[in-house]
């Protein structure tokens, strides 16, 4: 009988990148608190975001290479001893320069999650199951997103800002020790039987695939691929992230020193349309179809989903812009699962990582960029007591995006076929 350890393995994952986003986004609900008490500008909290996501891309073109050589094993370990560590240390910074250097720290640990993952997941799923496996784990994502904004406002009003920092830093340090414990390659993983191991192995590369160097990845059109679909969709949720709870505070007045309900059903549907997204392409493929086609139609109907963000400028109650921002906030999630695995469909298992991490530069780098132009955005407006009006003006770069990738997509690699070495 065929084993299901892998899904354990996911499991594994899915947490690990739970923990990942609950950290990243404390600061982000803190923004109210540590404006009024460090006196922060909207631009002082851009660059304090531009920090975080510019040692993000360094972290992931590094932890790219780095994993491909050690393993995902070693890699995760690395990774998430220096996430939790830097969380935990925003509590001892007292000015924006303190903080903007923790929120380094954060970015180059946190870098490793996804390039792990994604080697992980194409090492012990067939391609058939790698969306799937891949909308989960992502799905983490979500749920860490979800869960912050319940348990950091209760936090905050028990403990004090410094605590929910150090609170939330300490959860990475148990799952380290589950990973360490459970974890291993599927050839030498004892809990694996020789059934599963077929099924893992039923699509591996039919003959040796000379190993690419990594400067050479760059002129393949398979890894531009990836760039453009992370250098223009990343930012979109970024802001999700960084900017939301300010958003619902401002134009609603949303108590952030509350657990909030509103967030985490934003969230919490976002979940939704990461598993979702991982399953419509991989049913497609079960049907027949060829796999670039399945992953390039999935993600065509996921960037139509994001469009309606742009009607949430007309919103008159909060729960309106909910459903506008959660049905594209899922869209976001859906093509994620996607735009990950045609990474580990177009290349060996070896550049996998590698890949993942010059895309995730690709999109840390659009990350600078648009905290950078949101920040002058909102203190423009915010001069002209209109600063809702600024979210306006972001919500249709937000809705335009994804269609604008997906055009270069097609354009750069049609049909995305795996490269040839």
């Amino acid at each position: 009988m065929k084993g299901n350890y892998r899904w354990v393995v996911v499991a594994l994952l899915f947490f690990a990148t739970t923990i990942n986003y609950l950290d990243r986004q404390v600061i982000g609900l803190l923004k109210p608190t540590l404006e009024k008490e460090l006196n922060w500008s909207e631009t002082d909290y851009s660059f304090i975001v531009m920090c975080f996501t510019a040692s993000y891309a360094i972290g992931l073109l590094a932890f790219g290479k780095v994993i491909d050589k050690i393993g995902s094993k070693m890699g995760y370990a690395i990774s998430i001893v220096i996430w939790s560590f830097a969380a935990m240390a925003h509590a001892l910074a007292k000015t924006s320069f303190g903080f903007g250097a923790a929120r380094a720290a954060l970015g180059a640990g946190e870098a490793g999650n996804f390039p792990a993952a994604i080697k992980t997941v194409a090492e012990w799923f067939p391609k058939r199951e790698r969306a799937l496996a891949t909308g989960i784990f992502n799905s983490g994502a979500n749920i860490g997103a979800m869960v912050a904004p319940i348990m950091v406002p209760w936090i905050l009003g028990a403990y004090g800002w410094q605590e929910a920092f150090i609170i939330t830093g300490a959860i990475g340090f148990i799952w380290l020790a589950l990973w360490w414990w459970f974890y291993e390659v599927p050839a030498k993983h004892t809990s694996v039987n020789s059934e599963e191991l077929a099924h893992i192995q039923s699509e591996e590369e039919k003959s040796e695939v000379a190993p690419i160097a990594w400067s050479k990845l760059f002129g393949y059109r398979q890894t531009w691929v990836f760039i453009v679909g992370k250098f223009f969709t990343d930012p979109i949720w970024w802001f999700f992230l960084f900017w939301l709870p300010s958003y619902f505070s401002t134009t609603f007045a949303l108590d952030l020193k509350k657990p909030s309900l509103h967030l985490a059903i934003l969230f919490t549907c976002t979940s939704i349309g990461s598993i979702g997204g991982g399953y419509i392409s991989g049913y497609f493929i079960k049907k027949g179809w060829p796999v670039y086609k399945a992953r390039k139609y999935s993600m065509f109907f996921f960037a139509l989903c994001a469009v309606p963000i742009i009607g949430a400028r007309w919103a008159t109650d909060i729960w309106q812009a909910v459903f506008l921002i959660s049905i594209a906030a899922s869209a976001h999630q859906a093509w994620s699962a996607n735009i990950f695995t045609t990474v580990s469909d177009m290349f060996p298992k070896h550049a996998v990582s590698s890949v993942v991490g010059i895309g995730g530069l690709a999109g840390s780098l659009g990350g600078v960029i648009f905290p950078y132009i949101i920040g002058v955005i909102l203190d423009s407006y915010k001069a002209d007591q209109a600063l809702s009006a600024g979210y306006n003006v972001i919500f249709v770069a937000c809705g335009c995006a994804y269609l604008f990738a997906w055009l270069l997509i097609h354009f750069i690699s049609p049909q995305m076929k795996a490269v040839q070495s």
